[in-house]
């Protein structure tokens, strides 16, 4: 019998090399980063996405990293209805004595209330810096190690306008410390590392990316945060956000209340002009011009036929500006040659002048161009109201309460029909003040019996409170009447 052969398709005897011309081509166009599969000889650099490890940057940075716990001294009791024994005005209540027989008696109480936070070692000779709020009103202050040692911290100077304090710890030899970078040439979608103690968990490691920079959030006049999804929690604060380098590009601060991956840093650029002057004197301070400030918006621009500049809403009498020849309704322009377009950036300029130097101040007036030589002035934080402060973000004072002037447009907002009083315009959250029950839209009248008539009235007497001192806020509360609200400097 003989065999059968087929005979061999013309397409078979070359499917192997056609396949394998196929798979060169779609390796070349698909995989272009393979230079070998390309006769071109060019090089293409991997794009780097996420970085190999955060482990070396965490390592190196983690020593210097420190944990921080305070102890407050609370005050609470004792006669808690003695602010009823008189008047409004001061003058003999007729149930005094049966007061001061059944309740004048009553013990004052006082408890320990403690704290967490985080903080970094700037330099070898213990230097710390961390948020003001993390060590306000301490009487004590622990700092711990990651090498589980611990020191007792003094308190250098604070900076409640920033947020920013330097502490310092004595210790044998030379400290762990981190090196300070350059906030300024941060880029948005950087990778940034948080290290700190969240919620008390100590040492502990979050990354994610540069999501903002000059951020607004309302903190202060100052404000001009980074805003990252690195994780930032209770217990972060004062911590550090360093760079890939290991390098500080920021004091983790804040996070947003029912946000998730919405945190903010002070930049490292702001924090060591203040450090520098807190290592320097215990205090900061501030170049005054003496100007209300608000922003350009669409109208506003339109209105006067320029987009830039920030404009002049009130020139306070016998202050630099005045003196100079600035007057309202001016757009300053720049500041010794540098631009401002916000008001955000001609406060935080102004600020870093220091006192006595005289600045070059460009403004356009109807038109046109003008310049004048102001001599700065020191600013005084604690006189300062909200109109003084511009529309950019303001401070509350060591009670968390922020007070303003009753004027015609704050009585109608807060539906005050009284004349009388400074009301209350912001009330910190958390604060003692917020603890204790104070809200917006309250008229203080009266503080320990002394009438209040105006903002300056009510910084002379809580300025000569002493710490521990009671403060016994006498308010009106619209719709609601007369109350007493019992706090503790």
């Amino acid at each position: 019998m003989m065999s059968m052969t087929h005979p061999t398709h013309p397409f078979r005897k070359y499917a192997f090399v056609f396949t394998l011309a196929l798979f060169i081509t779609a390796s070349w166009l698909v995989f272009p980063a393979f230079g070998w599969l390309s006769d071109t000889g060019a090089k293409t650099e991997p794009v780097l996405m996420v970085p190999a490890g955060f482990t070396g940057p965490a390592q190196n940075a983690s020593p210097a990293v420190v944990n921080i716990s305070t102890v407050r001294t609370v005050s609470a009791g004792g006669p808690v209805f003695h602010h009823f024994y008189r008047g409004p005005g001061g003058q003999q209540d007729p149930f005094e004595e049966f007061f001061n027989r059944f309740f004048g008696d009553l013990p004052r109480q006082e408890f320990k209330q403690k704290s967490l936070g985080s903080g970094f070692i700037m330099d070898e000779e213990g230097f710390i810096i961390t948020n003001n709020h993390v060590i306000a009103d301490a009487d004590q202050i622990q700092v711990k190690l990651k090498n589980g040692k611990e020191y007792k911290a003094e308190i250098i100077g604070a900076d409640a306008t920033t947020d920013i304090a330097l502490i310092r710890i004595k210790a044998e030899g030379a400290l762990p410390a981190l090196s300070l970078g350059d906030s300024d040439k941060l880029e948005v979608g950087q990778w940034v590392i948080a290290i700190g103690n969240p919620f008390g968990l100590e040492y502990t490691v979050t990354a994610g990316i540069i999501s903002a920079k000059g951020r607004v959030i309302g903190a202060g006049p100052y404000d001009d945060f980074i805003q990252t999804d690195a994780s930032i929690n209770p217990g972060n604060s004062g911590g550090p956000l360093i760079n890939m380098q290991g390098e500080v590009v920021g004091i983790n601060t804040a996070i947003v209340a029912g946000g998730e991956g919405i945190g903010f840093a002070i930049p490292v650029n702001m924090a060591k002009q203040v450090v520098f002057q807190l290592k320097k004197s215990g205090k900061v301070t501030r170049g005054w011009l003496g100007v209300g400030i608000q922003d350009l918006d669409k109208e506003l621009q339109d209105y006067y036929g320029t987009q830039k500049g920030v404009l002049v809403t009130e020139v306070f009498p016998d202050n630099p500006a005045e003196k100079a020849g600035i007057e309202a309704n001016d757009i300053i322009l720049s500041v010794n040659d540098r631009e401002v377009n916000s008001s955000r950036e001609l406060s935080q300029l102004v600020a870093g002048l220091s006192v006595g130097d005289k600045a070059e101040i460009k403004v356009n007036r109807r038109g046109k161009i003008k310049t004048f030589t102001v001599k700065i002035a020191k600013r005084d934080e604690s006189s300062l109201t909200p109109q003084a402060q511009g529309t950019h973000g303001r401070s509350t004072d060591e009670l968390g309460i922020r007070v303003s002037k009753l004027t015609p447009q704050i009585a109608q907002q807060f539906g005050i029909k009284d004349d009388q009083g400074v009301v209350v315009v912001d009330v910190a959250p958390d604060s003692q003040a917020d603890q204790a029950g104070v809200k917006e839209g309250d008229l203080i009248t009266e503080i320990n019996h002394q009438a209040i008539k105006t903002p300056a009235d009510y910084q002379d007497i809580t300025n000569g409170l002493k710490k521990g001192d009671a403060v016994h806020l006498y308010i009106k509360r619209p719709l609601s009447g007369y109350l007493v609200i019992k706090l503790t400097k």
